[in-house]
Parts: C-alpha cells; sequence; structure tokens
C-alpha cells in the first residue's frame, strides 16, 4: 500500500506536453484532493534550489514534464529518476540565415560562421546542446560534420533560474532569467558576426518572420524521426524513483491526468491551440506554425518504439559531445509499470 503523500511538486518546460494542460485545466490538483496531498508548482518557488531541481531533479516527490536533456543529465549523474512516459510533438526546428548570405541549402554552410550559446553558470546547458544537435544533424544529411563549419560562442553568465517563475493574467508563464527569451546568437546573426543560427518552437517560427530571417532547412519535418530527436522530441514524463516505490498510486495518478488531458485536446483543436499558447508564451498562430495545424493530436504519452530509439539515440549524442558524465540504457530508465496499471483501468473501465 502507499504512504500517504503529503506534497507532490509539478515542474513542466514552456512547451506543449499533458502535464501541462492538466494543471491549465486543473485536474492534476483535483486528483490528489481526496488524497489530501498539496500540489505544488517548483519553478514558482521562492526557494532558487527548489527551482533548480526543474534540471537536476533532486527534490523528492516531484514530476517533470519536459525537454529531455535536463532529465538525461540528471540520470546520467546519478539521480534515482525513472522515465513513466515519453511524448513526442514534432516542432519547428530551424537552421537560420541572413537573405544576403548567401547560404540557401545545408552544404552551403561549410567553411562559415556558426553562433552557439554557451550558458556558463547552470549545470546542464540544453539550449547548446540542442542548437549542437539541430546543426550536427543537418550536416550529416550532406555528409558534412560539425568540424565543417566555424562555432562561435555567445557566453551568457545568467542561470536558468536566478527568479521564479511568473504567470501572467492569461495564465502563461514567463521563466526567470529571460531564458525563454535570451538569444545573443540571434543579435549576433543580425550584426553580421555569424551566418547562421539554431533556434526553435514557436519562438523560432515568429523570430524568423519578424526579422526576415532565411530558413536554410527545418530538420523538425525530415521523415527520418532520428533526425527529428532532439531536445523535445521525445519529451520525457520523469519522477524520482522513490515516489513510484513509496506512492504508486500518485505515478498513476499523474499519468492517469496526462492522459485525460490528452485525449481531451484531440477532441478540442481550439481550444488546445489556447492553452498550448500560454504554455509557450507565444500566440495561438505561432503555435499553429511551429507544431502544426494538428498540434492537438501531437499531445500522445506513450512508449512508441520512435521515441525510445530517439531518446537513446540523443543519450549517445550528449554523451559524445560530453554534454553527460556517462552513457545509459534508456531501457533500464523507463519504468512502464504506472502508464500499465492506467491503461489495464480504461481496459476494464471500457469493458
Amino acid at each position: 500500500m502507499s504512504k500517504v503523500l503529503d506534497t507532490l511538486w509539478y515542474t513542466r518546460c514552456p512547451v506543449p506536453t499533458g502535464l501541462g494542460i492538466a494543471v491549465q485545466k486543473g485536474w492534476l490538483e483535483e486528483s490528489f484532493r481526496a488524497k489530501a496531498t498539496t500540489i505544488r508548482s517548483l519553478r514558482e518557488s521562492a526557494d532558487q534550489s527548489v527551482r533548480e531541481s526543474h534540471f537536476d531533479h533532486t527534490l523528492a516527490n516531484s514530476v517533470r514534464h519536459g525537454g529531455n536533456i535536463p532529465a538525461i543529465w540528471a540520470r546520467s549523474a546519478g539521480r534515482e529518476t525513472k522515465v513513466i512516459g515519453l511524448s513526442w510533438a514534432d516542432e519547428t526546428q530551424l537552421i537560420l540565415t541572413l537573405p544576403g548570405s548567401g547560404i540557401r541549402h545545408v552544404k552551403d554552410l561549410k567553411g562559415r560562421k556558426f553562433g552557439l550559446p554557451k550558458w556558463v553558470n547552470v549545470q546542464i546547458d540544453f539550449v547548446r546542446a540542442q542548437a549542437l544537435r539541430g546543426l550536427e544533424n543537418a550536416l550529416s544529411l550532406e555528409g558534412l560534420a560539425v568540424s565543417d563549419v566555424e562555432l562561435v560562442d555567445y557566453v551568457i553568465d545568467s542561470g536558468y533560474s536566478d527568479a521564479p517563475a511568473k504567470k501572467s493574467e492569461d495564465g502563461s508563464y514567463i521563466f526567470g532569467s529571460q531564458s525563454g527569451s535570451r538569444n545573443d546568437e540571434l543579435i549576433g546573426l543580425l550584426r553580421g558576426e555569424v551566418d547562421a543560427i539554431f533556434l526553435k518552437g514557436a519562438s523560432a517560427a515568429a523570430l524568423a518572420y519578424q526579422f526576415n530571417l532565411v530558413t536554410v532547412i527545418d530538420t523538425g519535418v525530415h521523415p527520418d524521426p532520428l533526425i527529428r530527436a532532439n531536445n523535445g522530441t521525445p519529451r520525457t514524463l520523469t519522477v524520482d524513483a522513490s515516489l513510484i516505490e513509496n506512492h504508486f498510486d500518485a505515478a498513476e495518478r499523474i499519468v492517469e491526468q496526462v492522459l485525460r488531458a490528452e485525449d481531451w485536446a484531440h477532441e478540442h483543436p481550439d481550444e488546445t491551440r489556447r492553452f498550448l499558447a500560454k504554455e509557450t508564451n507565444s500566440s495561438e498562430y505561432w503555435v499553429s506554425v511551429a507544431y502544426g495545424q494538428d498540434a492537438h493530436l501531437r499531445l500522445r504519452t506513450d512508449f512508441a518504439r520512435e521515441s525510445v530509439d530517439g531518446l537513446q539515440d540523443f543519450v549517445n549524442f550528449l554523451h559524445r559531445w560530453q554534454f553527460i558524465p556517462k552513457r545509459f540504457d534508456v531501457n533500464d530508465w523507463i519504468d512502464t509499470r504506472p502508464f500499465d496499471a492506467v491503461i489495464r483501468k480504461r481496459l476494464i473501465s471500457a469493458a
């Protein structure tokens, strides 16, 4: 029998997730009310060490749904966590240049300067890692390597968790250090210091339009899922291992509410776009551009083979580039028991 759980901490990235919708709808809190469990937002905490757990997963009794790089890093660094779901929602992944650069195809990047962010006061520089991944995957399509371009670093000395996330009146979140809006490499591109950069998601689509940038390639629409695999593909739904062992029913409830939110999204495209706009600090229009007109259908958490393979390939990439201390088998990280339990209940209920 599960022990009493006083507090469940949750956190998600400003990207499309089932957990984000479950939180906005109030379903996560509602599902734990009968258990007298308090639901608290990790990234809105006044305690920086609590907020930092969004990246290092040190806080007990916590759940995280979002980009996989911090979750992978935490596991590689020895944190006892488990993946209880994977969601793959393809998104825009752009390599961008200026109209007069002469770069129109990936092969034109050879010998050119590529701007990269370099966050020096963070535990894991996921922004740099996802940019390198996008660059390497794009170059590989033309038989090129990262060594074929000149990397230019843009050093950022603030941290991701310097200030709590703030919620606006419309329910959207603005995270500390302006980490969601700071693009020093974009400024470098506009100044002509570099020839190309990588940006992803709704903000990338909006910025590309705003500054009349040229898209060299969008790896987010490539037919090969391993070319599309990056920080957001797949996204990891993770909990600390002790939550599963000591509060298994809580892990079940989390999965249940994520799947409930996704089922709701599949039937409510317009409302879902509004929710995703709040989650991404963007507009409904740019959500549709970056995540597709069928963005509501892309919210699907499971353990699809494509997601597991993509996650392993990305772990290998992060280790090869020394973003994580050691490589590991993602199959050992995955715990399907809460997901399986919810699916069994659904099948019994439908019978």
